[in-house]
């Protein structure tokens, strides 16, 4: 393995937008692996639409979109010239369902097009998506997007990918593909896979699309060998997530405890044994408080081919996160006041999920609290098994007494927050209703949130992507 043809960093893909294009292409630019976040880009692109298209961004790459008639369609529905009122709601989509509206799809192909075409815009470099496994439903039209736009590397995490290298063969020869659903309470013989044709949205043909690399997060050994033996196709290397990663973390394995500020313990069966991922023969990253110089030495020392970097690149003056929550915790951290709490509740999806301590965000009770408990972006519901055989969807952050008419158990409410709404709120695309409510952010953030002060340049509060790229390959320092 010749660990000289990889990028030594790869950008992590932040939560919804975080890690957007602008950021993307900037790190590619550098040299390093740019990574777009998959996550929810119709929805993130249907908004960017409603306010404008600020600077013509998304209008220029739909111009060079292979099917022109999909992208008007998609401009006609959502652009509002000079951008919606700022009390005005952005329109409501469809939630993806086991067959999704032909809406929803085209929605799906053209973001994930455009986001990436934004990102490999202007240079050379390779760029990547990465992807929640979790989210299932919009995983093969948003692959085929992306794959339209030539991205170079696929990363997907929060789950068992197994079945995407495959999916990734067939979309790349324009063929069917299908991914399983998984459904709760599911029978023995039923299949609840999703389907989807790209010749069904192709105006014209085209050559087979370039296959991206793909790399399996994964955070335990079982996992990596699982994807070697068992995917449906090739996969290219792993990225190792520790448990100190932002965003969804692994749950610890065997019973899980809580130390006394109520966050899970990982012990030794949590950490990855790195001799054994390096007899697979595949190039792996490491993440998770791997944003130092040293940390990249040591794991190129490791046998590595680099690291992911997430929560340095999250607050540098590229990234998609809000400019007040930005400058808020780089404060935070330059005080050594900066706090990451790893909450076992917050997601709907039952995983641990990183959250920055931040006034005025959904960290703090009072706000938690004062939030009416609606999902209406429904990426994280739960599919189940209705009595007469069909799918349907229920969400631990809904209202109660919808979520337990569904079969869900009050105990599996308890704490849980809307990440969907206030991930989208991260970014600055926060939904109104009625004319007030205003939803609020919840910012993840990897524990290494305490240490983004090393980027800032002497007497600065802000820093730029190429600062982190600086530091990270600069000469390691003693002490």
């Amino acid at each position: 393995m010749n660990n000289g043809a990889y990028p030594k960093i790869i950008q992590g893909g932040m939560g919804v937008a975080v890690s957007d294009w602008r950021l993307a292409n900037a790190v590619s630019r550098l040299g390093q692996l740019g990574v777009v976040s998959g996550t929810a880009l119709d929805q993130i692109m249907a908004r960017r639409l409603q306010d404008g298209d600020h600077g013509g961004h998304i209008r220029r790459a739909l111009d060079h979109f292979p099917f022109p008639t999909m992208a008007e369609r998609v401009w006609r529905s959502y652009f509002i010239p000079g951008g919606k009122q700022e009390r005005d709601a952005y329109k409501l989509m469809p939630m993806h369902a086991q067959d999704s509206p032909r809406e929803l799809k085209e929605l799906c192909i053209v973001a994930n097009f455009v986001e990436v075409f934004l990102a490999a815009e202007g240079h050379d470099h390779p760029v990547g998506i990465n992807f929640l496994e979790k989210i299932q439903i919009p995983h093969l039209p948003s692959l085929y997007g992306a794959m339209l736009a030539g991205v170079e590397y696929v990363l997907m995490g929060a789950g068992i990918p197994l079945k995407v290298p495959g999916a990734i063969d067939r979309l790349a020869r324009h063929e069917p593909a299908s991914y399983p659903l998984v459904v709760s309470g599911v029978l023995p013989g039923e299949d609840f896979s999703i389907t989807f044709t790209p010749r069904d949205f192709m105006e014209c043909d085209l050559p087979p699309l370039r296959r991206p690399k793909f790399l399996a997060i994964i955070a335990s050994n079982t996992l990596a060998t699982t994807m070697v033996r068992k995917a449906n196709g090739k996969v290219d290397g792993f990225v190792i997530e520790g448990p100190r990663a932002g965003g969804h973390n692994a749950p610890p394995r065997g019973k899980v405890e809580l130390n006394d500020s109520g966050e899970p313990v990982y012990g030794l069966r949590d950490h990855v044994d790195l001799a054994k991922i390096r007899e697979l023969g595949l190039p792996f990253w490491l993440a998770g408080e791997y944003g130092s110089a040293e940390k990249l030495q040591e794991a190129l020392a490791c046998g590595a081919a680099g690291v992911q970097v997430g929560t340095a690149f999250a607050f540098c003056e590229e990234s998609g996160l809000r400019g007040d929550y930005k400058q808020g915790l780089i404060e935070k951290a330059i005080a050594g006041e900066a706090r990451v709490f790893t909450d076992p509740l917050a997601s709907p999806t039952g995983f641990p999920f990183k959250v920055a301590q931040l006034e005025g965000t959904l960290s703090e009770q009072s706000v938690y609290e004062a939030r009416p408990r609606i999902c209406d972006l429904g990426y994280l519901r739960e599919a189940y098994r209705t009595a007469e055989g069909k799918v349907d969807f229920r969400c631990s952050g809904e209202p109660l007494s919808l979520y337990l008419a569904k079969g869900g158990k009050s105990e599996d409410s308890a704490g849980r927050k809307c990440l969907c709404n206030s991930l989208v709120a991260n970014i600055g695309q926060a939904q109104v209703r009625n004319g007030k409510h205003v939803e609020q952010g919840l910012i993840t953030s990897g524990d290494d949130l305490v240490n983004i002060p090393r980027f800032l340049p002497e007497g600065g509060r802000s820093y730029s992507a190429a600062d982190v790229i600086g530091k990270l390959l600069g000469a390691p320092q003693a002490g």
